[in-house]
């Protein structure tokens, strides 16, 4: 049964190491996120194959926290993509006060 987690844990690390890869060529910053996202996801797998190879469920909850920070994680990521990269100084004070006056 041994061999089995042990095949398992090498095939996590090689589709890790390829999306390391990708992340680190992909030709579009969409690619290197959708990396990333691949890279936490797989992460979360090996942390699973270790928690049962070792007989302690109980590090599952570290696997389903590092799951949840991942997809804020590409969420935020992808938010600031959408956004552009000057969104937050895309705003000029005169506007600030424009609608301040308006409201």
């Amino acid at each position: 049964m041994e061999i089995y987690y042990l095949a398992a844990g090498i095939a996590i690390l090689v589709s890790m190491a390829l999306g390391v890869a990708r992340a680190v060529l992909g030709p579009t910053v969409f690619d290197r996120i959708l990396a990333v996202n691949m890279f936490g996801t797989k992460a979360v797998l090996l942390v699973s194959v270790f928690a049962f190879f070792s007989g302690r469920p109980d590090i599952l909850d570290i696997a389903l926290l590092y799951s949840l920070l991942n997809f804020v994680g590409v969420i935020a990521a992808l938010r600031l993509v959408e956004r552009g990269k000057h969104y937050a100084n895309s705003f000029s004070r005169e506007d600030l006060e424009d609608e301040e006056e308006n409201a």
